[in-house]
């Protein structure tokens, strides 16, 4: 089924919003009579579409949304950034339609850092989503050059002092370790540059492997593989617009 548009708009522009060409491009293709609106050609480029309009291109339904949001397992060796002249970015990995609709990483995962990343069309719940007060936590696992133990549990807990701030309290959870390596899941409250990194090192060890299986309420999909995307279903929508909308936010 062909999904509608969000809002009213012009049709030229909306087809440029979406990435099916440039102005001009558009200009043609509704000449030619490409295009049809609720089954009937349009070639009016200055002609409006309404909410719950149905939109085809060349006889193919068009999903003409230009709110989104998108849940994506970022892979190693990728950028979280719009775009970048020398270096894939994560916007490289999504249809030109969702660059062309304004959809944006929410937050930073460095480039040697995988998982969930949340990019959207929505700036309001982006800004809550990162702003400071709200605490929204953030759950990674690590794997770290050495053995972790109950002290480096305790001091994740109470606090780490790092060269320019103290960290919040987080809960770190061993899952293994040996004398080579160890492997735990940590739960943050913050999104400091390199912040999870940062704490194990002020514990003697270095991150090998990173990656952020949870933000709020939203989960890692584990039939995603790294580079792959969906949208977020209904519920995890409702899950997270709740999450960030609590008045009694720490």
């Amino acid at each position: 089924m062909p999904m509608c548009a969000d809002a009213a708009m012009r049709l030229d522009r909306l087809l440029t919003t979406l990435a099916v060409g440039s102005r001009s491009q558009v200009k043609t293709m509704l000449r030619a009579g490409r295009v049809t609106v609720n089954g009937q050609v349009v070639r009016s480029a200055d002609a409006h579409v309404q909410p719950g309009d149905r939109l085809t291109l060349d006889q193919q339904p068009l999903d003409a949304r230009t709110t989104r949001h998108v849940l994506l397992n970022k892979p190693c060796g990728v950028l979280t950034a719009a775009r970048d002249s020398k270096q894939p970015t994560v916007l490289d990995l999504l249809p030109p339609a969702y660059r062309a609709c304004g959809c944006m990483p929410v937050g930073r995962l460095d480039k040697d850092t995988s998982g969930l990343l949340l990019l959207t069309t929505d700036g309001e719940l982006a800004h809550r989503l990162l702003s400071p007060k709200r605490h929204v936590w953030k759950c990674y696992e690590a794997t770290v050059d050495g053995p972790l133990n109950a002290q480096d549990t305790a001091a994740f807990a109470a606090g780490l002092e790092l060269s320019d701030f103290t960290a919040l309290p987080a809960e770190l959870e061993i899952l293994r370790s040996s004398p080579q390596e160890a492997v735990a899941q940590v739960r943050v409250r913050e999104g400091k540059f390199h912040q999870v990194r940062r704490m194990f090192a002020a514990r003697g060890r270095t991150v090998t492997a990173l990656r952020r299986l949870s933000l709020g309420p939203l989960t890692l999909d584990a039939s995603l593989q790294p580079g792959e995307y969906r949208e977020l279903t209904a519920q995890e929508l409702t899950e997270l617009l709740a999450a960030v909308s609590k008045e009694d936010a720490e």
